[in-house]
């Protein structure tokens, strides 16, 4: 985080709109950037203070356009006619996970690698770290994004390294690369921004102003488990279905590989082709899927729950979830438990 700074002159950030960013976090980050050195002196002193930051919503031909949602998006300037930036923000973008970026993004992709080229900082909220993957920025770096298309980004840029339950990662060289997970972990992201920018006790102005609270424990304890994946393993799929039902059996591996009808060992390398994953990881996926849920919705004791999924031992099912899920079973539920009562 920087030092805090005068500034005569507030710092440009350009927020970089696509017609499939979403309103909410592009206008969001707008609000949040242009209140830094504004709005606290307005609500402690009654006066407004000077602005620090300039936020600028640029496109590629600068025309208004519709967001997914439905929400008029009217940016500031063109692509071409952006004045020089001292960062730039990509929000999430609305795509399916698999979709092709080859040859949609060319504009966007060619002025924020001549950004990068003048120096500039250049951030990512959720989806938007694929837009810096294609560009080709985060060849051998780290990253993050949204915990659904972790895999996704794993996958289709193999020089990247992913740390799916991050919140906020900064790489490349001076850490001018920052991303963010997913959903509002762009808060996060735009705090990061101000402290380095203008400063931290501008940051943490911002986060009373606005009653931003840090996402400490990550994206992990929100991220569903993926168990879901469709194959085209005839056999494999039958052995699915077979244990999405059975998943509580003291022996569900030996019980998939009598529905499979093959050796075990034969079994085993099928559905790790097919599926990615382990039989046994993937029975532990769905029994810990199973326990968010009845510790969202209940008050049994953890000890009954571990039973009732399969787990002899309360001790490793308390161990494995906290390694897989990021919390421990009595918080996730004191967390998300809450919430649930709340929402009802």
């Amino acid at each position: 985080m920087g030092n805090d700074v005068e500034a005569d002159e507030p710092l440009t950030i350009a927020l970089l709109a696509t017609p499939e960013a979403t309103a909410s976090t592009l206008y969001g980050m707008f609000d949040l950037f242009g209140s830094a050195g504004r709005d606290w002196n307005f609500l402690v002193y009654g006066r407004m203070g000077e602005p620090l930051l300039r936020p600028l919503i640029v496109s590629r031909s600068g025309e208004g356009f519709r967001a997914p949602n439905g929400a008029w998006v009217q940016p500031d300037c063109s692509l071409e006619a952006c004045p020089p930036i001292t960062a730039a923000c990509i929000p999430d973008l609305f795509i399916a996970p698999e979709a092709p970026l080859a040859g949609r993004y060319g504009a966007e992709i060619a002025w924020l690698r001549e950004r990068h080229v003048q120096g500039a900082l250049l951030a990512a909220a959720c989806t938007g770290a694929m837009l810096l993957a294609e560009a080709g920025l985060l060849a051998g770096q780290e990253a993050t994004t949204h915990w659904a298309y972790c895999e996704a980004l794993a996958r289709r840029y193999p020089e990247v390294q992913v740390y799916p339950h991050r919140i906020l990662v900064a790489s490349g060289e001076g850490q001018r690369l920052i991303m963010a997970g997913g959903g509002t972990s762009w808060f996060d992201l735009a705090l990061y921004l101000v402290a380095r920018l203008v400063g931290t006790d501008e940051a943490m102005r911002l986060a009373r102003v606005h009653l931003i609270d840090w996402h400490q424990d990550g994206q992990q304890p929100y991220a569903v488990l993926s168990s879901s994946r469709q194959v085209a393993d005839a056999c494999i799929a039958r052995c699915q279905v077979w244990v999405a039902q059975h998943y509580d059996d003291h022996s569900p591996v030996a019980g998939m590989v009598e529905v499979s009808g093959l050796s075990e060992r034969a079994f085993k390398r099928r559905f790790k082709a097919a599926t990615g994953m382990t039989p046994m990881d993937y029975v532990h996926t769905l029994r810990l899927e199973e326990a968010k849920q009845l510790l969202e919705q209940g008050d049994e004791p953890i000890e009954a729950i571990a039973e009732q999924l399969g787990y002899a031992d309360p001790s490793f099912f308390r161990r494995l979830f906290g390694r897989r899920v990021g919390l421990t079973p009595s918080r996730y539920r004191r967390r998300f438990r809450g919430l649930r009562l709340r929402l009802s």
